[in-house]
């Protein structure tokens, strides 16, 4: 908890933990109204993840162009543009009238998405390294508790405001103004400078961070899964109303938020490895649970799974971040570029999954993807982490 008591004390923290409340608090609004989108198109579940594989795809372009972009600009600046042109282009989807026009919104959101995504990450990494304090995994703990805000208050409003366009309207407006008054407070924040290595010395030393890399997109491919397919989970398995589709996502983020703030004491008493084998574990516990098909034990299996993968991806951050010989925004960058990959990557997956067969067997192939990762992570990975 003291790195959430230092977010909370100092202006500069807490505005870049803000930019990940933020961006989760657009993406738990929006996958609210997936099911509407659904029905307004009359499309099946491949199509919907066809058109999510274009949020994919929208950030694979933007890779390439983010390194470019910070060091021109600045990660702060380069995250104050990107969380306020993510948020603005959230307005699209509600208002699009065609299939195609869709895709080109969601394409558009995934080049946000990534250059967002890798941006704050490298802030908080320089930030880190600038004042020799750790809040990776409290920032992470915001971006989980956007979620819960979003998808909990979007709930609650979801039947009073008519208009879905108005009601995404209000919310991006309330992002926009909030951002742009805290961007001051880290806007002018730049990379810390490293110095120059042989450039085989520096691929030698990337090396580990693709083992961080794979388990990262792992993860993160269920975490984006989750976060867009829970609701139809609930809605069409479990056959509950539409104002009682979001509470497998509400008891996924409450909990994920919670494991996040409590991340930073537990990883110092028990260690890298043990934190992220005893997450893999409850998330499978969390994955029984909800593909029992009971309301009560899957939103609870929900809940079960957001508590153990919310201390994974931190945890692969903070290893990314002291990899021998990488300065900590390039580690990060790269495990979060290619972590955020499978969050957009996720989706896509179960919606072609649950077209070929149905969504129960979508959530039982991420069951497996965990059993894979702690796998990897008990026979493969220990000894390149240099973990206990």
């Amino acid at each position: 908890m003291e790195s959430l008591k230092l977010i909370l004390s100092n202006r500069t923290y807490f505005s870049s933990a803000w930019v990940f409340a933020s961006i989760n608090i657009m993406t738990g609004t929006w996958v609210l109204y997936l099911p509407l989108i659904k029905s307004k198109f009359a499309l099946n579940d491949g199509q919907i993840g066809m058109a999510l594989f274009c949020l994919a795809l929208g950030l694979l372009i933007s890779i390439p162009f983010i390194p470019i972009i910070n060091k021109k600009i600045g990660v702060g600046n380069s995250t104050k543009w990107g969380v306020l042109l993510f948020a603005l282009s959230f307005n699209l989807p509600l208002v699009v009238s065609s299939y195609l026009t869709l895709c080109l919104s969601l394409l558009l959101i995934g080049l946000l998405s990534g250059f967002t995504d890798v941006s704050m990450n490298a802030l908080v990494s320089a930030i880190e390294k600038r004042d020799a304090k750790y809040f990776m995994s409290s920032a992470h703990g915001f971006f989980s508790l956007g979620g819960f805000i979003g998808a909990g208050v979007g709930s609650i409003f979801i039947g009073r405001i008519s208009d879905p366009a108005l009601h995404i309207l209000i919310v991006s407006s309330f992002i926009v103004i909030s951002n742009l008054y805290l961007s001051t407070f880290y806007k002018v924040i730049k990379e810390v400078a490293t110095p120059k290595m042989e450039k085989e010395n520096r691929l030698k030393n990337i090396q580990p961070l693709l083992g961080l890399a794979i388990v990262a997109f792992i993860i993160m491919l269920n975490e984006g899964a989750v976060e867009h397919w829970s609701n139809l989970f609930l809605f069409d398995v479990i056959q509950v109303q539409a104002n009682q589709a979001g509470f497998g996502f509400i008891a996924f983020s409450l909990c994920m938020t919670l494991g996040r703030f409590l991340g930073d004491g537990i990883s110092k008493k028990i260690g890298s490895y043990n934190i992220i084998n005893s997450g893999t574990v409850i998330a499978l516990v969390g994955y029984v649970c909800i593909i029992s098909a009971s309301f009560y034990i899957t939103v609870l299996g929900f809940g079960i799974l957001g508590l153990g993968l919310s201390v994974i991806i931190p945890e692969l951050f903070r290893l990314a971040g002291n990899t021998k010989g990488v300065s900590a925004s390039v580690g990060i960058s790269i495990v979060s570029g290619i972590g955020f990959a499978g969050f957009l990557i996720g989706p896509v997956l179960l919606g072609f999954i649950s077209n070929w067969s149905n969504l129960t067997w979508s959530f039982t192939f991420l069951l497996f993807s965990i059993l894979l990762v702690l796998a990897l992570v008990f026979f493969r990975f220990k000894r390149n982490w240099n973990v206990t």
